[in-house]
């Protein structure tokens, strides 16, 4: 099973980049999505960025992981990671209204 992790570029090369995701380091292939700023935020499958996320998606995917990693170990306090979901009556898309 191949998961998404949200990871920040912390130096950029041509055609890798050196980025981080929670303190640990990898190079990450470029070629999809170019050469990027430091700072810029992506959506990394197996050393490779597949797409440019803004701050706030980076954050949303990071916490549902964080989410399956205490599920996985047993603990069920989780709702704040889901803080755009609890509270709030699921919408229907615009297709099925």
């Amino acid at each position: 099973m191949c998961i998404g992790l949200p990871m920040q570029v912390v130096e950029s090369h041509d055609e890798s980049a050196r980025c981080l995701y929670r303190g640990q380091e990898s190079r990450v292939d470029m070629m999809l999505v170019g050469p990027q700023p430091v700072g810029t935020w992506l959506l990394v499958f197996l050393d490779t960025a597949r797409e440019v996320i803004s701050e706030q998606k980076a954050r949303q995917i990071a916490d549902a992981l964080e989410a399956m990693r205490l599920a996985m170990l047993g603990d069920n306090r989780i709702d704040h990671l889901f803080s755009d979901l609890v509270d709030r009556e699921p919408q229907l898309p615009e297709f099925l209204k």
